[in-house]
This record gives structure tokens, C-alpha cells and sequence, in this order.
């Protein structure tokens, strides 16, 4: 019978969300296929020693809560943006809410709830700096008796108290740092509460980071590194050169990792090497990682001073949008966006924008482009050429490719007269489970339109394989395959591409394998 309650009410709130004004598509819920997330229960118990308790629940993702009360009584199905009122007896519940999404996937927590007549008691109050947000405040209180606790926090006369749970934590972010009075008021299902107050606590800034930067991921091979630990970083002639800045640099280690501190940051310089002028026209965007308690704006310049005489400098400078300040932020800018010539670049300067001179942790200063995924594959985009992949079976043998003028690396074979399938192919070796399902993914374009075959299969007799004829165009497009290893299967098996049947280049790049789980 529930069940078909909760569709019944599923469909009625269905026909609501379709009917309801723009003000009410706003409701505190999104229509999400997956269960719901970030589940809490909030109570506010009335002090009159009536033990009337007000209960929020609160989801990501929810379209109806069921509430048990944990005292024996019928639970309540309420929609999500509203509150449950439930009187008890003194004692101590376990309140259990289930919470439903769109499609009726279900989430549940529990939480304990404790009614009492008697006047609260502190066992623990603990108010403290949070070690991680620059001038947050932290309180803590565990005591007996009670169920919520109000903080006021002590910034504005007129602002209002912070309410949570006991025994969880409450925070406020300040916005200027200093001394405060901050008030703490327990209270239970009695009509007394019980008032503690800290006077004189001093509001902390962080000013610099208490973790290390994130590190990087990306291979070696994708990078092109001028500051970081975790690359080999090129030759560096000058850094923060006496350009008539106001920055002061000094290189700290945070959690062991080597890091550059800007103090009274207005603009810096870094120079690599004027007589041997640094190449970056192959890679697609520059990556740094800065932390700053206090800058406003934040830009990054890339300069090729390897110009003839009379021409002009050959600079551009792209900023990070808005600064967020008192955490470690990755920056990624598209090369694109520059108009500077990267094929001789030798400085690169941070700047503020003229904002005024800030405090700035740098690092991680690398250049990179993207890596590819070749899955169970190696060199599935064929930037090592001809590496893993061989022309048929053989292992002595390398399969053709081609450097376009951009740098890119593909297989290229030109068919010039038509026969067997297999007789003009390649393919790379890798072990196939047998009963197992495949997605094979590859880029493929001909000289003219025509038919190639593709798949997975054995690399000895019997040769059992999985080979689809797919027609390619004269157009770079990318294939999608499944394929599933029903009768074979072998630690050398193989991916293959047969390109024989007809005439024209074939041209394959970035090929990908995956087990389909």
C-alpha cells in the first residue's frame, strides 16, 4: 500500500512541476536519476516543556521525505521544502528520514534526538580559528539535556544567531579578522537555556596555504615545466628581475613541496634563457596554481623578445577571472587566447593589474597539452609513431605514419590497388578475455570514401575476430564499436584494421580500448 501511495504522489507532484509558475520551477529540488545526496535533519524544539519539536530534513535531489519519529508512531511523508512538527515524551529518539528522488531512488540517515524537560547541561564547548578557511570560527558543544545550540557570533548587533545541532559543528565566516565577543546560548526542551559567553576572542586571517599545491597528473612527454617538483623543469636565467617591481621573492616549502612566495606583489618576471629562446607553439595551454589571502586580479604574460630589430615586442598578457582568495586555484588558459609568437618565448611575468601589491603563492608553471587515453591500448594516438603497432602480426615490423605540419601523428597507408581486406593492415597487440565486451574507439578519414575493417581477434590461427566493415569519408570522424569476444580470447590477441579492399590513404588515429564493466 505504500507503494502505491508514494507513486500516487510522485504523479500528483509530477503534474504540479508541470503546472506551477516560474517562481515555483525555483522549489529546492532538482530532477536527477540518481538517489539523493546530502541528507541532514534539523530540529528546533519548542521550550515550554510541552516537547514540541519543529523538524527540517534538507537533500540534494529529493522530492519527498519520509520521517520516522523513532517513538512508535505513524512516520510523515512531507514534500521536500517543508517542515514536520511532532510532539514527544522526555527521552532520547532515533530519527530516521528516507528521502526520495525523481525516478524513487531512496537515500537514508538517521539522527539522534533528545528530549528533555531538564535545564541543559555543557559537557564540551570548544570555540576555535578553523585551521583551513582564513577567519572562520568554529564552535563545538556536546551537553546533556539539549538539542540545538544558537551562536552569535558577535559581528553585528543586529545579525542573527547561527543555529545547529548539538555535538555538531557551527561556523560563520567574519569578514574582517579581530577581537569579538561571541555568545553561546544551549537550549533543550526546558524552558531554561543555558548561556556561555567568550569575550575577547581574536578572529585569525590565514595568510598563507596550510596544504601543498595540487600535483600534477599529466606525463612528462604533454609538458613543457619552468617551476614545479614534479617535472624537469628548463633552464632558468632570471627570477623576479630587478624590473623596478615592488615584489619580493622568496621560494618556501609547504607540506615538503617546493613553492614560490610573491610578498608585495605588483608584477614579477621570469626569464628562461635569452640564447636559447624556449619553443611552445606544440602545446595548448598554460597551467599554474596561485593562493592568495588578499590579491583582486591576477594576470599572466608570455613574451618572445627573439625579434628583429624595429619590430615590435611580441607580448600578450590573459588574466584568471575573478580571484578567489584564501585556497589553492588551477589555472588552465587556452594558448589560443594569446596573440604572442610562441615558437621563441624567453620571459613570463605574473601581475596584479595594477589592483595594488598582494600576497601570492605560485606553482606548478607548466605547459602542456592534452593527454589521450588509449585504454587497454599503448600509443593509441601514435605521438611515439610507430611504436606497439605492426604492419599485420609481425613483430619486427612498424606500421606506417605521418607528422602533419602541426605536429600530430598519425597511421597512413595508401592503398593503390584493391584486394584482399587483411592484405594492407594494422594492429597492435593486447590481451582479449574470451565472453568479455569491448568499445573500440578510433578517428579515421580516407583520401576518397571508402570501406575499412575494424575490430577485435586473434594474431594466430584460427584468427577468429569480431571484424566490422565501416565506410570512412574524406572527412576526420570518429567511430564508436562494440564488440564482444563470444568464441575466442588470448593473451596476444590483437585490435586490427584491414584497409585492402579498395583503393585511397587511410588515415587512423587516436584508437582506444576499454572492457565494457
Amino acid at each position: 500500500m505504500k507503494t502505491i501511495k508514494y507513486i500516487f504522489s510522485c504523479c500528483l507532484i509530477a503534474l504540479t512541476i508541470w503546472a506551477c509558475s516560474d517562481d515555483e520551477k525555483n522549489a529546492n529540488y532538482s530532477l536527477t536519476a540518481d538517489a539523493p545526496s546530502e541528507l541532514d535533519l534539523s530540529f528546533n524544539v519548542t521550550q515550554d516543556n510541552s516537547g514540541l519539536v519543529t523538524i527540517t530534513p534538507t537533500a540534494v535531489g529529493a522530492m519527498l521525505f519520509d520521517i520516522d519519529f523513532g517513538d512508535g508512531s505513524d512516520s510523515e511523508e512531507i514534500e521536500n521544502g517543508s517542515k514536520s512538527t511532532h510532539t514527544y515524551a522526555e527521552g532520547v529518539y532515533t530519527v530516521a528520514l528516507t528521502a526520495f528522488g525523481a525516478t524513487g531512488i531512496e537515500a537514508s540517515i538517521t539522527k539522534e534526538l533528545v528530549v528533555s524537560f531538564q535545564p541543559p547541561v555543557i559537557t564540551t564547548i570548544t570555540i576555535q580559528n578553523s585551521e583551513s578557511v582564513s577567519k572562520q570560527v568554529d564552535v563545538y558543544v556536546e551537553a546533556d539535556n539539549a538539542t540545538t545550540v544558537e551562536v552569535h557570533f558577535g559581528e553585528s548587533a543586529d545579525a542573527d544567531p547561527v543555529i545547529g545541532n548539538i555535538a555538531e559543528v557551527v561556523s560563520s565566516v567574519y569578514e574582517n579578522p579581530g577581537v569579538y565577543t561571541i555568545t553561546v546560548e544551549v537550549k533543550g526542551a526546558a524552558i531554561e537555556t543555558v548561556v556561555y559567553t567568550e569575550e575577547d576572542f581574536e578572529v585569525t586571517e590565514i595568510v598563507a596555504p596550510t596544504t601543498a599545491a595540487p600535483s600534477p597528473f599529466l606525463p612528462e612527454a604533454n609538458v613543457i615545466s619552468i617551476y614545479s617538483d614534479a617535472y624537469t623543469n628548463v633552464t632558468l636565467n632570471e627570477v623576479n628581475p630587478n624590473w623596478a617591481q615592488t615584489t619580493e621573492l622568496t621560494e618556501v616549502q609547504v607540506e615538503g613541496n617546493n613553492t614560490w612566495f610573491y610578498s608585495n606583489l605588483n608584477y614579477t618576471g621570469i626569464v628562461t634563457d635569452y640564447g636559447n629562446p624556449t619553443d611552445l607553439s606544440s602545446k595548448e595551454y598554460v597551467h599554474f596554481d596561485y593562493w592568495t589571502p588578499d590579491a583582486n586580479a591576477l594576470g599572466f604574460k608570455i613574451v618572445n623578445t627573439s625579434y628583429a630589430t624595429g619590430d615590435p615586442l611580441k607580448e600578450d598578457i590573459e588574466t584568471v577571472g575573478d580571484v578567489v582568495q584564501g585556497e589553492w586555484v588551477s589555472v588552465d588558459i587556452p594558448l589560443e587566447d594569446y596573440t604572442t609568437d610562441l615558437s621563441g618565448v624567453t620571459q613570463f611575468l605574473f601581475d596584479t593589474m595594477g589592483s595594488g601589491a598582494a600576497i601570492v603563492y605560485i606553482d606548478n608553471i607548466y605547459f602542456w597539452t592534452e593527454s589521450f587515453d588509449s585504454g587497454l591500448l599503448q600509443n593509441g594516438d601514435f605521438e611515439s609513431g610507430s611504436t606497439f603497432w605492426l604492419v599485420g602480426v609481425s613483430d619486427s615490423s612498424s606500421a606506417p605514419v605521418v607528422v602533419e605540419a602541426d605536429g600530430n601523428t598519425h597511421y597512413s597507408a595508401n592503398v593503390t590497388s584493391a584486394g584482399n581486406a587483411y592484405d594492407v593492415n594494422t594492429s597492435q597487440k593486447v590481451e582479449i578475455v574470451q565472453g568479455s565486451t569491448y568499445t573500440l574507439t578510433f578517428d579515421a578519414w580516407a583520401s576518397v570514401d571508402r570501406s575499412i575493417v575494424a575490430g577485435i581477434g586473434l594474431s594466430a590461427s584460427p584468427w577468429n575476430n569480431t571484424g566490422e566493415t565501416v565506410n570512412i569519408t574524406t572527412t576526420r570522424t570518429t567511430y564508436t564499436l562494440t564488440h564482444t569476444a563470444t568464441d575466442f580470447g588470448a593473451t596476444d590477441a590483437r585490435v586490427l584494421f584491414d584497409c585492402g579492399a579498395e583503393v585511397g590513404v587511410v588515415n587512423i588515429d587516436n584508437v582506444s580500448l576499454f572492457v565494457n564493466d
